[in-house]
């Protein structure tokens, strides 16, 4: 190949390095302001059992309440171990136009309290529980306050 059509395809690929670079510092801010909202740390199950008014904090100086009968509804499907292990709000993280998101998968907790909630099994594969819309819907519909959407540039699968 000439020299000069070399240098064209490395400044073109420099171009599009540097357009792919200010495109991902672009996204990360962006993430940063749709995840305000998070909670600044999960507590335990069975911690949240014991408030009167269960609840956490989020980063933006919001309070992030839970609802008893969600949390109820959790204890009902665990043990007093797993109770201590789950920690919630368990995230759920959409990455960029998927059509399936994925519940973070910790103590492995996670994966039979989603199980249970969609009355079928699921895997945990690296630390993650793929989900589809449909499932997404339901498992959503029966722990809306236990869980939490986490938006990710991350592929879910």
């Amino acid at each position: 190949m000439p020299k000069s059509l070399q240098d064209e395809g490395a400044a073109a690929q420099t171009e599009r390095s540097l357009y792919e670079a200010a495109l991902q510092n672009c996204l990360a801010g962006e993430l940063r302001i749709v995840n305000a909202g998070l909670p600044q740390s999960q507590q335990r199950l069975a911690h949240l059992l014991r408030q009167e008014h269960p609840h956490v904090l989020c980063n933006d100086g919001s309070t992030h309440v839970f609802k008893r009968r969600e949390l109820e509804y959790l204890a009902s499907m665990l043990g007093a171990e797993e109770q201590e292990a789950l920690q919630l709000p368990m995230l759920i993280e959409l990455g960029g136009g998927q059509a399936e998101a994925a519940v973070i998968c910790q103590a492995g907790t996670e994966q039979r309290v989603v199980s249970q909630a969609l009355g079928m099994s699921v895997a945990c594969e690296q630390r993650r529980i793929r989900l589809y819309k449909p499932q997404l819907a339901l498992l959503r519909r029966k722990l809306r306050t236990t869980t939490v959407y986490l938006f990710s540039s991350r592929l879910v699968a």
